[in-house]
């Protein structure tokens, strides 16, 4: 085994790495997996990368990538090998393609929220013109049958004042007519 002081040992506390630990071996100073694998829970780790890929060969593809990219590596190689053992034929593959699926349907729900707030935007602006454009209308809703367009400057009668083109009766006859109507019978 290692010393007491560690050096004999990759991990520098005088214990096995988690991977040398696994695989039951002396863990040594040049030991590749060492910075990765920790006495502790390096060992759990370990166990899922020696079954899908090899102690082997992951110490062939660590020590062929350059020594500040390793970490990731090391990670990759790792959730790589869990996947692999939940899912034997597909790993990563399935968890990748379930976020694509993910990522889709959220894309489709945003356009669609995009498309309702267009909508709801001109709704909005074909609202405000009508309201704009019906100020007129609105006067002639407070009272529809006062008259709105009065000669005030001099009235001759109350009936000369008012126009009557701007009312009419649901018969189709004007209030004109039908005040015309009234005076030939008097």
């Amino acid at each position: 085994m290692a010393s007491a002081n560690g050096s004999g040992s990759g991990s520098g506390s005088g214990s096995p790495c988690g991977a040398c630990k696994f695989l039951r071996r002396k863990c040594t100073s040049e030991c590749i997996f060492a910075p990765y694998f920790c006495c502790e829970q390096g060992s759990i780790r370990f166990a899922a990368i020696h079954k899908v890929f090899g102690a082997s060969n992951v110490s062939k593809m660590l020590l062929n990538i350059p020594a500040h990219d390793r970490p990731e590596a090391v990670v990759t190689i790792a959730y790589e090998a869990q996947a692999r053992i939940i899912d034997p034929v597909y790993g990563c593959v399935s968890h990748i393609f379930a976020l694509q699926q993910q990522v889709a349907s959220l894309q489709a729900q945003l356009m669609q929220a995009k498309v309702q707030l267009s909508q709801n935007l001109e709704e909005s602006k074909n609202m405000e013109n009508q309201w704009s454009g019906n100020v007129v209308s609105q006067q002639q809703l407070i009272n529809p049958f006062c008259p709105t367009n009065m000669n005030l400057v001099s009235p001759k009668s109350s009936l000369d004042s008012i126009d009557y083109s701007s009312c009419s009766i649901n018969d189709g006859m004007s209030i004109q007519d039908i005040l015309s109507n009234k005076l030939k019978r008097h």
